[in-house]
This record gives structure tokens, C-alpha cells and sequence, in this order.
């Protein structure tokens, strides 16, 4: 629970640093990009802490890329 808290309060203090700056200088492409990272990065930070299985990006890519390679080392063999 304090975990969560924790990640929480580092979030809220990384917007109110970055947020200002980035809604003066008038970057409103860059505020939006920005806070959608934060709140995934946060989303996740929260979901490792509660022990929740994330799936790795690359197992994605291996299912991809399985047929061609298996192909490609049948043909070589």
C-alpha cells in the first residue's frame, strides 16, 4: 500500500515540475505525449507492485517472427 503511495507521490511530483513549464512555453503536443507516458509508466510501476504479470514486448515479436524463422532454418538445413 505504502509502495503504491510512494509511486503516487513521485508521479504528482514529476508532473508538477515538468507540467508548467511545458503549458508556458506552449508545447501542448509535448504536455500530451508526456502525460500519457507518465500515466502509463505510473500504470505500470503500480501493476509490478501489486504483482501482476506484464507480458515482455519481445514475446510479442518472437510469435511474429517464429514461422519466418522456421522457415528460413528449413530451407537452410
Amino acid at each position: 500500500m505504502w509502495i503504491i503511495i510512494g509511486i503516487l507521490a513521485a508521479a504528482i511530483a514529476i508532473g508538477f515540475i515538468e507540467v508548467p513549464s511545458l503549458w508556458k512555453s506552449g508545447q501542448k503536443r509535448e504536455l500530451c505525449v508526456f502525460s500519457f507516458l507518465l500515466l502509463i509508466g505510473t500504470g505500470l510501476g503500480i501493476a509490478k507492485t501489486l504483482q501482476i504479470h506484464i507480458p515482455n514486448p519481445l514475446d510479442w515479436m518472437a510469435v511474429i517472427y517464429k514461422p519466418f524463422s522456421d522457415f528460413l532454418f528449413g530451407i537452410l538445413k
